[in-house]
């Protein structure tokens, strides 16, 4: 049995993202011992003994890396640009779990226009920290309400005027009669790094590193 000393922690979240990542911890020769949508387990063994996987919720993952409960993480572009990335290396772009971060209103809504004269904006989100820093950069006055989830919702009620939010498809936002009216930044997932691990596990962290590289075409 190795001590903590020794053991990598990569943190990562059910669903698409770690679906996505199974063939890249393949290529490291990491295979999770249980599937964590079978599994309560939050903390799983892998086919290395020297690398375990903890299951955290998305939004979650950097904090976990920041202060070193992971010396590693896999974690979206937008859960990074609202964390702010304090105390992380970003060394990797994986190109799995893509989308767009984009403002989306409803068919008809004259945002363009709206936004030209100066008006002011009610936009739902959870993304607070991408949205006010979009719409400052652009000079737009907006009044953010945040929503957690079902975000679509918030234009058909007359909550707000937009939202921001992840596109993927954009069959959810075409269901609502909503469309993207803007696109902020495309979005992915990134490996991130704990950088006092770096310095101190960074032959073990560099191999890792290394086959996820060559697993992506880097």
């Amino acid at each position: 049995m190795l001590d903590a000393a020794h053991v990598i922690t990569i943190a990562l979240s059910k669903g698409r993202i770690f679906d996505e990542t199974l063939p890249l911890l393949e290529a490291a020769g990491i295979r999770p011992s249980e599937n964590p949508e079978q599994s309560r387990k939050l903390i799983i063994g892998t086919s290395r003994t020297d690398v375990r996987l903890l299951i955290v919720r998305a939004s979650d993952t950097p904090t976990y890396v920041q202060y070193g409960a992971a010396e590693l993480g896999i974690a979206g572009k937008d859960v990074l640009l609202e964390h702010g990335g304090v105390g992380l290396y970003q060394p990797l772009d994986l190109k799995i779990a893509a989308c767009r971060m984009a403002v989306a209103a409803p068919e008809g809504f004259d945002y363009a226009n709206t936004v030209r004269k100066g008006g002011r904006l009610r936009v739902a989100t959870k993304y607070m920290q991408t949205a006010r820093e979009h719409f400052a950069a652009k000079g737009v006055h907006v009044d953010l309400i945040k929503l957690y989830g079902s975000m679509e919702l918030a234009p058909l009620v007359g909550l707000a005027d937009a939202i921001v939010d992840l596109v993927s498809t954009g069959s959810t936002l075409r269901a609502n009669n909503l469309c993207v009216v803007e696109e902020i930044v495309p979005i992915s997932a990134r490996l991130i790094v704990n950088q006092a691990a770096l310095k101190l596990k960074r032959e073990e962290i560099q191999l890792i590193l290394d086959a996820f590289s060559k697993a992506v075409g880097l």
